[in-house]
């Protein structure tokens, strides 16, 4: 890292509220750069030890009541917020983005790499979906009205934004392909990655699927609640979101479907690691998890839909279900169940995401464009 040396550095985070693969991205950027100052719409992690002592900046949404702990209800905020950030004193800007932090704005002696979950998904590729699974409770009528009326000015100004990234880097090349059709921009692909060697693995596996995530519409909780409501197979859901989607669901499932919130670490990757199968039913541009599961020799059933497709070897490591629906689903674990897998080789594979790959990656990638 000899060209980094004495570079001042700023990371850039959408928001900071809970711990999830997006922030996992964003703790490995800080440990490559340890003296980075970190900027973000808003900040609730100060529990968290790996933002201890680090230099945290949040914008004015931070004192906002109500709205600093709705990222959706200040969505129109968020773009003044993040260009009124001053980075001139910054020489490398990095956004971890899946919606507005790549909007600040540098001096042109200031290079900005973007690194890009996503091309803000709730203005461009899953619009329709977000439209259709508001989450602004009471006012859901009021921005179901409002949003179609600013949506373009949101996405001119979305593009606009774009324009002023030095560098994409993208977490897939699906993402890679939408940085493109949305931005009409090139990019990197360099996947996210896992500490492989401290994720811990069992040969003993229980009877039982696995999920978890953050309990959202398109994460597809509905989806695995119905499907084994009606096989009755035993399925543990891990989440740490507690709204009204979790609420329901959880009142409508059978016994079978056990559900467990916010576990501690060692609980969470205990409980992964004794599953005989992980479920991904999601259509996601990358998700850390199944990679989480294959370093636990655990095998992941999953939709047959984009970053799956780059990374996976079908039938040694996943097996794909092609259409998010229960018959569909429901199907593809009755075949899955009558397989067997090399717990041994799905542990080795998983080896392509670790996180010296990455961090070499990340680092070149910066050197060869400064």
């Amino acid at each position: 890292m000899k060209k980094l040396e004495n570079k001042k550095v700023a990371i850039i985070c959408d928001w900071l509220k809970d711990f999830g693969w997006a922030e996992i991205v964003i703790s490995h950027l800080m440990e490559i750069f340890p003296d980075a100052d970190i900027f973000s719409s808003v900040f609730f992690m100060g529990e968290n030890k790996i933002f201890l002592n680090k230099n945290i900046k949040t914008s004015f949404i931070q004192k906002i009541p109500f709205l600093n702990k709705s990222h959706k209800l200040a969505l129109t905020l968020r773009p003044i917020a993040f260009e009124s950030f001053d980075l001139s004193s910054y020489d490398i800007v990095i956004s971890s983005s899946s919606a507005e932090s790549k909007w600040i704005i540098t001096k042109p002696n200031t290079i900005h790499f973007s690194y890009c979950h996503t091309p803000t998904r709730y203005f461009w590729s899953h619009y329709h979906e977000y439209i259709n699974m508001l989450e602004f409770w009471f006012l859901n009528p009021l921005a179901k009205y409002l949003i179609p009326k600013i949506i373009n000015k949101l996405r001119i100004w979305d593009y606009i934004a774009s324009q002023r990234v030095d560098y994409f880097i993208a977490n897939s090349q699906n993402t890679k392909n939408r940085i493109l059709k949305y931005y009409n921009k090139n990019s990197e692909v360099i996947y996210p990655w896992i500490d492989i060697k401290s994720i811990p693995f069992s040969e003993e596996k229980w009877d039982y699927y696995f999920y978890n995530w953050r309990c959202v519409p398109y994460k597809k909780f509905d989806l695995i609640v119905e499907a084994f409501n009606k096989n009755w197979k035993k399925i543990i859901i891990e989440t740490n979101t507690d709204n009204k989607l979790y609420r329901k669901l959880k009142s409508i499932s059978n016994s079978n479907i056990i559900w467990k919130f916010n576990l501690p670490k060692d609980e969470l990757n205990n409980l992964l690691s004794k599953a005989k199968w992980f479920i991904f039913p999601v259509d996601e541009d990358f998700w850390l998890a199944p990679i989480f599961a294959m370093a636990s020799w655990t095998p992941v059933i999953a939709l047959k839909k984009w970053w799956a497709l780059e990374t996976i070897i079908d039938w040694k490591t996943w097996i794909f279900f092609d259409n998010q629906n229960i018959r569909q689903l429901n199907n593809a674990l009755e075949k899955f169940e009558t397989m067997e897998f090399d717990a041994k080789y799905i542990r080795n594979y998983s080896l392509n995401f670790d996180k010296k790959i990455f961090k070499q990656k990340i680092v070149d990638f910066i050197e060869n464009k400064i």
